[in-house]
């Protein structure tokens, strides 16, 4: 009997309409276009107008990855939405959606990862696909971050954008393509470098945590640059060794989008040439959960996958999470 893999057999993406440069941003908080584009190698971001929700990023973004494919949203089994700005507590996000395309026959729910959030969706997903629990696994990586942006912080309002990406994951008996494995990570004592204090049970809202600014993401810049650029790293090395590859075998790395600095540091101690790396954060800023699907969907509308290419996903988020999904492309 043949392996089951599961490979992805769509994907999309959609970013909001609304450019916001960083000179936009000089206007609101004491900053310049050379000091964020000199730190993070952004130049804009895509922001959500008002009374756009995360469930509507995530519906343009699966309604981009069935268009021209054979989909219905009915033979959906499951919808794994993951994000850290869902429309509300509850209920999740990844219901609201099933019920906005009509995916009645699909169980759903939210996974919060952070910025590692897509890669631990895909790999949940991937094992329902492997074990014949499910045929049609629609995954979405989709954030909001504006909505939890101080705009008076530069250290972390320059950073963020909104976006969603969205794939669809489907068995195959293929043993040339799909999803060959994926490491997974999770260190808790980083916790305290990158979080929102408040919104949840802990500090649930209150007059005293709105006006104490603790409904807004809360970095340390320099602990997470430091454990990111060293955890991405081993994680990427780690699958590649397990699995018998090297870097010189990656075709495309498609790395999260958090810090131009930290991805060049990561391809330098990887040895990857810059040709074989995907970066669009210039364009986007860090869309959190979206960054990889975004990517991913980039590479593939501007020609740079074709079947039988090595992909390397990786991703560090706050948690600490971070991750890697290594995979061989098939046909789109």
């Amino acid at each position: 009997m043949k392996k089951i893999r599961a490979q992805i057999t769509a994907l999309g993406m959609y970013v909001p309409e609304k450019r916001v440069t960083n000179d936009d941003l000089a206007l609101l908080v004491d900053t310049t276009d050379e000091w964020i584009r000199e730190r993070s190698g952004i130049s804009e971001r895509r922001i959500v107008s008002e009374g756009q929700a995360n469930s509507d990023l995530s519906v343009k973004a699966i309604e981009n990855a069935f268009k021209g494919r054979d989909f219905r949203p009915e033979e959906l089994d499951l919808i794994i939405v993951a994000t850290v700005t869902p429309d509300m507590m509850f209920p999740s996000t990844a219901c609201i959606v099933q019920d906005k395309i009509g995916a009645k026959n699909a169980w759903a729910f939210d996974l919060s990862g952070a910025c590692s959030g897509f890669l631990y969706a895909v790999a949940t997903g991937a094992q329902f696909v492997q074990t014949g629990r499910c045929k049609k696994v629609l995954v979405v990586g989709t954030d909001v971050m504006s909505s939890i942006l101080n705009f008076e912080d530069r250290s972390t309002c320059v950073l963020f954008g909104d976006g969603a990406g969205a794939i669809v994951l489907e068995p195959t008996e293929d043993e040339d393509v799909g999803i060959i494995d994926f490491l997974l990570h999770s260190d808790g004592a980083g916790g305290k470098f990158l979080y929102m204090p408040a919104g949840g049970s802990l500090h649930p809202a209150s007059h005293e945590t709105i006006d104490k600014k603790m409904h807004y993401v809360h970095q340390d810049g320099r602990n997470v640059f430091k454990y990111a650029v060293k955890l991405i790293t081993q994680v990427s090395r780690d699958i590649l060794e397990r699995n018998g590859y090297t870097a010189d075998d990656v075709n495309l790395l498609i790395p999260h989008q958090a810090n131009l600095r930290i991805i060049q540091s990561s391809l330098e101690r990887l040895g990857l040439s810059p040709e074989r790396v995907v970066i669009n954060i210039d364009r986007y800023a860090n869309t959190t959960a979206a960054t990889i699907p975004i990517g991913l969907t980039e590479a593939h509308q501007q020609g740079r996958i074709k079947k039988g290419d090595l992909l390397l996903l990786a991703s560090f988020g706050a948690g600490f999470t971070w991750g890697s999904v290594l995979l061989r492309w098939g046909d789109i």
